[in-house]
């Protein structure tokens, strides 16, 4: 059962999101972060973090801000969301992507079960995109699929950093499986 806090989140995100859409399937952006939200739920994170998951792209990709999901949210949630956050799209791809894989390098361990939700996410959208449209999905992204290969490549590194290797989170052990799978093909 969903509590009060997850149940605002939703209808917040759902307002912040309204009216947005994904690059390649143009279907309605809620349903990533949505996706994000039920991945850390289904691998039993707090609720928190199943927050701060559905919430991970608001500052960056609507009118949200940090004080504001402050206020509605409380700190634990805004701290993890800062983590997922790229603050100045202004700089170069390469330097927003540097940025985020030497942040997440350090963060909490539930940053980190995050990011892998958000990544698997896209992975699996891309390797489906792909596999019905073929390689002009692309097209639809500011670097191709080797820079894209290397980024997601990079943030696992970052991911598993000073992480047991034998004792790996569930989660991030289905990142490694879907990004085993995108750098292969």
């Amino acid at each position: 059962m969903f509590n009060q806090s997850l149940m605002d989140a939703i209808t917040y995100a759902t307002q912040k999101h309204e009216g947005q859409r994904r690059k390649v399937d143009e279907t309605p952006y809620i349903a990533h972060p949505y996706r994000v939200a039920m991945l850390l739920k289904s691998y039993h994170c707090a609720d928190h973090v199943v927050i701060a998951g559905l919430l991970h792209d608001i500052v960056e990709d609507t009118d949200g801000t940090f004080a504001e999901l402050d206020h509605l949210f409380g700190k634990n949630v805004t701290q993890l969301v800062k983590y997922l956050t790229e603050e100045n799209k202004t700089v170069d791809w390469e330097q927003r992507k540097q940025h985020s894989i030497a942040k997440i390098k350090h963060a909490p361990l539930e940053a980190k079960l995050i990011i892998c939700a958000d990544k698997i996410d896209n992975l699996q959208s891309m390797l489906d995109s792909e596999a019905r449209l073929g390689e002009s999905i692309w097209q639809a992204f500011d670097r191709g699929r080797e820079h894209q290969q290397w980024y997601y490549q990079s943030m696992y590194q970052s991911v598993i950093y000073q992480q047991n290797s034998a004792q790996l989170h569930p989660l991030i052990q289905s990142y490694k499986t879907l990004l085993d799978q995108f750098l292969t093909k």
